[in-house]
């Protein structure tokens, strides 16, 4: 099977690779893409070096797969130009994610909705796919009416400059910076860019692919944080349910959900931290408790490595779905 990653030496790239060799995807041929100043330049994978290729020369190679992870103009100007050669695009960007014709997609919820037309399939936003990894089950047996979410996020959710901006700023080192201000040592409450009405996109993200993914009837309102950790996103969260439920059903519950683990035992100290989920691919929830300052009110804490189950392993999980369904032949 031809594999094309287009972004290869970008931070989801690179762990797109990883994730590629530790599950033994089925990859004859790997076509890795990245920016002009790459081309020509060698990686190796499983002990094979390819050297790195245009975006024109991939399309040239038609790739059976191809993972973009780059910017949304990048994705929205070359993954029709793939499309048409029959290739199967899994896309990391925002470029496709509202697009309603085109399926946003974490295996575990909505998977069976893939069918053999959906050659450009999007990958949703990294703090949405742990936040409905958690909140589906539950949705599922006691209907969500409002989400309360607050996201902690890593430096690595900016890419590359941010994790130099903060590794440089701990060694006292201020240059260029990816962020309007330090990261180190601080919290900034600015994820993406503002819009007209005072929030950011990262926190409009939430709740569009909220509603896409999982029912337009949820209300969520939303508030992301940078933080300076170098891996992995936290989110605390208040859910209103429709109908009252059991703690100890909803414990199982989560427990029982395929990629969630449920990491609760406060009174020894343990609960979900971004240490915990680093280079890991499960959900982690904690601090499990009601709310009980309003009726069918819960509250937890999740976390997830945002470079893997938040992007490049769910996007490898989506193209295990596209060989399971026999869509593409190994």
């Amino acid at each position: 099977m031809k594999v094309a990653i287009i972004g290869v030496t970008g931070l989801v790239g690179e762990v797109i690779l990883k994730v590629l060799d530790e599950r033994n995807f089925p990859v004859s041929e790997l076509i890795p893409i990245a920016s002009d100043e790459s081309v020509g330049k060698e990686i190796v994978f499983k002990g094979t070096k390819y050297k790195i290729l245009s975006v024109t020369e991939a399309i040239d190679n038609k790739p059976d797969i191809a993972f973009f992870s780059t910017g949304s103009e990048i994705s929205l100007k070359y993954t029709p130009e793939f499309e048409k050669i029959g290739t199967f695009v899994i896309d990391n960007s925002s470029a496709w994610r509202m697009h309603p014709d085109k399926k946003l997609i974490i295996p575990e919820i909505n998977g069976n909705e893939l069918s053999s037309e959906d050659k450009i399939i999007a990958n949703p936003n990294c703090s949405t796919i742990q936040m409905l990894m958690v909140l589906y089950p539950l949705h599922k047996a006691y209907q969500i009416k409002r989400v309360v979410v607050s996201t902690y996020q890593s430096v690595t959710g900016t890419g590359k400059e941010a994790v130099e901006q903060l590794i440089n700023e701990r060694a006292n080192i201020y240059g260029k910076k990816a962020y309007p201000h330090i990261i180190d040592n601080n919290c900034i409450p600015h994820c993406d860019v503002f819009t007209k009405k005072g929030y950011t996109k990262e926190e409009d993200k939430l709740v569009n692919e909220t509603h896409k993914i999982l029912s337009r009837e949820i209300n969520l309102t939303a508030t992301a944080v940078r933080i300076p950790v170098l891996g992995g996103h936290s989110e605390a969260i208040n859910v209103e349910f429709i109908n009252d439920f059991d703690l100890g059903n909803v414990v199982k519950l989560l427990t029982d959900m395929p990629g969630v683990v449920v990491y609760d035992e406060p009174e020894n100290n343990i609960y979900p931290m971004p240490i915990v989920s680093q280079g890991k691919d499960t959900v982690f929830a904690g601090r499990i408790r009601r709310d009980f300052s309003q009726a069918n009110s819960l509250n937890l804490w999740i976390v997830a490595d945002n470079l893997r189950k938040g992007a490049a392993t769910n996007a490898v999980q989506i193209a295990e779905l596209l060989i399971d369904k026999k869509f593409v032949k190994k």
